[in-house]
């Protein structure tokens, strides 16, 4: 009988409080891996167990970035991991707990840390790099981290086996930015976080996209760009005063929401109800890594209307299931918005692209298998080379 290989899976915390990516993730690798044992290490339990050493690296992120703290251009639970000292700590956590005897190879969950040991292969998972950033609206180069935590982040993907990214802008940054190998890059995408309809029924119904309900969902209000959506549907409201704008949202208090159907914040299981219920999705973000409600919008067969920024030109192809407008622009933004709206069975065919898109890219199973085959490929020519 073959022994059952262990895997190393690093994350940095729990799900929740973690992002239901890193849950998803999991679930994902679990079944791609099902002869294997999944041996999962939250790297911020293991630094909380030490609270001397907590304080401590709180100070040297406090002092590192104390002019951006005090300016609220950063905060301190996000500068605490960018620092030499926090990633040195984390290195040595890791090289105690994975070991080359135990297990074939380790996977970390995004890239603030640096889980590769010698001896045991390490793949990462990503959604980001932190140049990418300089590519966001306003984003300067005094926005960055200090040189040091660059440094160590360069040294996180030079220490990889291979790097999987969600997104092919992720993957050029990589391979541009930060001078990897593009056959040590990856881009495998990724899946829908909320349930996915199953079955779907085809043809879509058109009366759905003509009861011309617009869809947005994000917690982060004015970064998603709630605000430039709302402007932008008092504008259309003139060219189709029965639109209707449902948010689900956490909105300031000061902002007026006359007229529209402001539901807060649903649970991730309800969440499929409001987007069946949706005619568009609209998330006009100024700045997103990624954006996974695009990909629970598309699986529901709407068109979306978004941004040109980050992933969001792999998810939407103009004019096949939604439309790009430039950041920040309400003039556009209202103009594509009318332009479904008029017209439902364009609606409906964008829709029906959406989850096309979504079923042959953003599925778990696809994208947990591809990250398998690649894997063993190369665990396979490291054994050959040896």
């Amino acid at each position: 009988m073959t022994a059952r290989r262990k895997i190393a899976v690093i994350s940095l915390t729990p799900s929740p409080p973690a992002p239901v990516a890193t849950k998803s993730t999991l679930a994902a690798l679990e079944v791609a891996f099902p002869a294997d044992d999944l041996d999962v290490i939250y790297v911020l339990d293991i630094l909380k167990r030490s609270r001397v050493r907590m304080i401590i690296a709180a100070c040297v992120a406090g002092v590192t970035y104390l002019p951006d703290l005090l300016r609220g251009r950063k905060r301190l639970k996000y500068a605490f991991f960018r620092t030499n000292y926090v990633f040195r700590w984390i290195k040595r956590e890791m090289a105690r707990r994975i070991d080359p005897e135990r297990h074939a190879f380790s996977i970390q969950i995004q890239s603030l840390f640096d889980a590769s040991v010698r001896g045991v292969p390490n793949f990462i998972y990503t959604d980001h790099v932190h140049l990418e950033n300089l590519k966001f609206e306003g984003f300067t180069d005094a926005d960055l981290y200090s040189p040091g935590w660059r440094a160590c982040e360069l040294e996180i993907y030079d220490n990889a086996a291979m790097v999987f990214t969600w997104s092919s802008n992720v993957s050029r940054a990589l391979i541009d930015g930060y001078g990897l190998a593009p056959d040590k890059v990856a881009c495998v995408y990724t899946g829908s976080n909320a349930p996915v309809p199953v079955p779907v029924p085809q043809p879509p119904d058109v009366s759905r996209y003509e009861r011309k309900e617009i869809l947005f969902v994000g917690v982060d209000w004015v970064r998603k760009g709630g605000p430039v959506l709302l402007e932008a549907f008092r504008k259309l409201s003139e060219r189709h005063p029965d639109a209707t704008l449902t948010v689900v949202s956490r909105v300031p208090e000061e902002e007026d929401l006359s007229g529209v159907n402001h539901l807060g914040l649903v649970t991730l299981e309800d969440l499929p109800g409001c987007y069946a219920r949706a005619s568009v999705f609209c998330l006009p973000t100024r700045l997103e890594p990624f954006g996974n409600v695009f990909v629970e919008a598309m699986w529901h067969q709407l068109p979306v209307v978004a941004t040109r920024v980050g992933a969001l030109p792999d998810l939407v192809e103009d004019g096949v299931n939604g439309y790009l407008v430039p950041p920040g622009d309400t003039d556009a933004l209202a103009d594509m918005l009318s332009a479904l709206l008029d017209d439902p069975e364009s609606c409906a065919r964008m829709g029906t692209a959406s989850r096309d898109r979504a079923a042959g890219r953003y599925d778990w199973p696809l994208v947990a298998q591809d990250m398998c085959a690649r894997i063993e490929a190369t665990l396979d020519e490291k054994g050959a080379s040896q």
